[in-house]
Formats: C-alpha cells, structure tokens, sequence
C-alpha cells in the first residue's frame, strides 16, 4: 500500500485545474448499459472506482475503452451479473440494477461495498423498483432482481437518496408509461445524469427539483457527453488555499454548485473572486473564525465538504460546530485530526472544534475517501512531517491529488508502506 509524506508550512499558491466529477461519471456510465448505440464521454477522471466500474462494465457486455480522459464504449450482448470481487470495493456499482432490470427483465448484483462511513441501505432501490414491477431475493449476498417489464410507477422516497434517484431514473426511462419520483434527490450530479438520458433521447422533466417525470421510451441512442466538474475536489482545494494561507486559482471550477459551501467559508474570512482564468480563493486576511455548519441534501451544505472543512476550523479564532445530519458514522477522522493537535469533542453526531495555534504532524491512517482528503489538509498546514496511510480511499475520488499539489507548492511526496 501507498502513503503520502508531507512537509506542511507551505503557503499553496497558482492554478489547479478540477477534474471530471466521479459522483457524476459513475451513474452516467453504468447508464450506458440502458444504451441500444456507442457512446463516448469526456472529461472522465483517471480514477480507482472508474477504472473499477469500465471493468464491471466489460463484465456486464458493454465493453469499454479509457483514454486520457475519453471513454468509450459500446452495449453489446449483456449479462446480468455483477460479481462480488467488482462490487466488494465499490458502493456505486448497486447502480447497475435498475439499467440491467430495465434492458433484461434480470439482474444479479453482489451487496456493495465502499467507505465505511453509514449504513447507506439500499432498500429505498428495491422498494422502488418493486413499485415497477421488479421482485426481488437475496441468496448468498447477491441481490437477485427480475420482472417480465418495468411499467411506470409514482414512487415518492422516504427522504433524498441520490443513489436510489439515480437508480430509479435510470429503470424509468425505459419503463413502460410514465414515472414520478418524488422527494428525489436535487444534487447536481443527479441532473447531469438526467442531461445525458435526454441526449440520448429520455423524455425527463423535473431534474434539480425534487419531483422528477419520465416518460419511457423503447430504446435509447448513443451521443458524446461531458461529464460535469467535481464540485468536491474543487471544495477541497479551496479549504487548501485557506487552510495554507495560500492563494489558488481554480479552472474549470462550477462555483454556482458551491453556494452553500463558498457562504460558509466566506464567514470563516475567506474570500473568492471569478476571474478569467477560474475561481481566485485566498483568506481576507491572516485569520479564520469559527462557524456552525450543518450538513444536508443539496443544496445544503454537503456531508462531502464536512470533514475538509473540520480540517480548516481547526485552526479558527473561536468555537464551531459540526452536525452530521446525512451518515452516522463519518466521524471517523476526529481521532487523527486530534492526533495533530485538534481540539474537537464528539457527542452523537455532533462535534464541537475549538481552534488552536497550529497542526502538528504525525502518522495518521484514512478511514475513507473524505477523511483522507481531511488529513491531507492538515498535513499541508502543520509544523513538521505527517504521514497518511492507507491512501488507497484518497485514490478512489481525488485524481493525481499529489501531483497538482505538488504544482502549486506542497511538499509533498508518494511512498511505499
């Protein structure tokens, strides 16, 4: 396994450009198996869980190709199985389900596996493909799932699920009749998704608005598509320019989707201009203040950002506080964040940051994708060196995260364990 050794104390200044979106790309390929032509995308990340869905995908019939960020691919004869060496590292690949029951009537997918951060049940998936005619068992961790037709059904969800959105959409659009979700997730990847099926000839209304409608159609055609930038390495590297007291230009950024994030940083004392060559994030001025967050459905504030931005109140003027309204369980980088000096208390899901003069660097381990991205950040503003292990979470949504660290002046290098 890979760690990342990293030299903090280094104000991080010049351009990042932000990649493809994996939230969005992952849904949008495994769309393609709802595809009856080839399809190419671009703007696709070079990541683990993109290359982990393209081979699931092979798998699956659609066989596809990856180069320099261009994926194509083509549906040939598919098979309804995703198997459980796939599956196992991957929570998205349960997205799968609702296309293969939409195109074969059939589908056998292994239980998802993935960060370690919730429950993340996938009943909301079932109950509301059951509502279109799917059956569904559960034999030896396999979900099995089949119906003669998927007809159009009214679902109305017992809160935002975006991955249960994304499912459902995508069964929908080649159900018979008409479909309505309700209470479905708004979040921009869900609409990206939307904005593809409707290149490929989906009739769908509603997407950014939590009542979606699809009307079915007989087949789908291919298009080329771009996948939207990654509304998260973006945050990220934002809360690295405030974190660092450094000045980062960010390209090709989709500031529009970061409102809720951008409020909340603005009255830490950050301060954020769109200039022609991207998204300018600096501090106003040499302090940051504490402020209370509460993470929700977008366009809350995203459970995604949570952890980087613990990361930066940690060296705040004054208390913060934290709320963790989506997962119950994405605590889990307090601990490693207190090893460097933090001042945080837990209480359910709650955490109360009470700011302190400085990081300091030490041997911390990842507990999932987010939490690394966190401890990262505190290693580019702590005395000393830090060591975060287990970066393989880091890999699986941020693309060659040391390498554009490394252009903007981080100190910061890959190693073996």
């Amino acid at each position: 396994m890979d760690k990342l050794i990293i030299e903090g104390g280094v104000p991080l200044t010049g351009q990042v450009r932000i990649s493809g979106s994996k939230n969005a790309a992952l849904p949008i390929l495994f769309a393609s198996i709802l595809l009856s032509e080839s399809v190419t995308f671009t703007n696709v990340p070079t990541l683990r869980d993109i290359h982990t869905t393209l081979k699931l995908l092979n798998l699956l019939g659609c066989p596809a190709e990856f180069n320099n960020g261009t994926v194509t691919i083509t549906p040939c004869s598919l098979s309804p199985e995703a198997p459980y060496e796939l599956v196992k590292t991957m929570r998205a690949s349960v997205l799968c389900l609702g296309p293969l029951l939409a195109r074969l009537g059939e589908a056998r997918v292994a239980m998802p596996g993935g960060c370690a951060i919730g429950a993340r049940p996938v009943n909301l998936h079932l109950s509301g493909l059951e509502k279109m005619g799917a059956r569904f068992e559960l034999e030896e961790g396999y979900i099995i799932g089949r119906c003669r037709k998927l007809k159009g059904a009214h679902v109305i969800f017992d809160f935002p699920t975006v991955g249960g959105t994304e499912n459902l959409l995508m069964a929908a659009c080649l159900a018979e009749g008409e479909s309505i979700l309700e209470n479905a997730a708004k979040e921009p990847e869900v609409v990206d998704l939307a904005n593809f099926l409707i290149r490929c000839g989906a009739k769908i209304s509603g997407h950014g608005t939590s009542i979606l409608q699809i009307s079915g159609m007989p087949s789908l055609g291919g298009c080329s598509y771009p996948i939207m930038p990654d509304r998260i390495e973006a945050g990220t590297f934002i809360v690295a320019a405030g974190i660092t007291g450094g000045e980062l230009v960010l390209q090709n950024c989709p500031a529009e989707e970061l409102d809720a994030l951008l409020v909340k940083l603005t009255a830490m004392g950050m301060y954020f201009e769109q200039t022609e060559d991207g998204l300018l994030a600096r501090r106003r001025n040499s302090s940051l203040h504490g402020v209370d967050i509460r993470t929700q459905p977008y366009p809350g504030f995203p459970t995604d950002m949570q952890a980087q931005v613990m990361a930066l109140m940690c060296l705040a003027d004054g208390p913060s506080l934290v709320e963790e309204s989506i997962f119950e369980n994405r605590f889990m980088h307090v601990q490693e964040l207190v090893r460097m000096g933090a001042d945080i208390r837990l209480s359910g899901r709650s955490a109360m940051v009470r700011g302190v003069r400085q990081f300091t660097g030490a041997p911390v381990m990842a507990s999932d994708l987010r939490a690394s991205a966190s401890l990262v950040l505190a290693g580019l503003a702590a005395k000393g060196a830090t060591q975060v292990q287990r970066i393989y979470h880091l890999d699986r949504g941020y693309e060659k995260i040391e390498t554009k660290l490394v252009a903007v002046g981080a100190r910061i290098r890959r190693e073996k364990e």
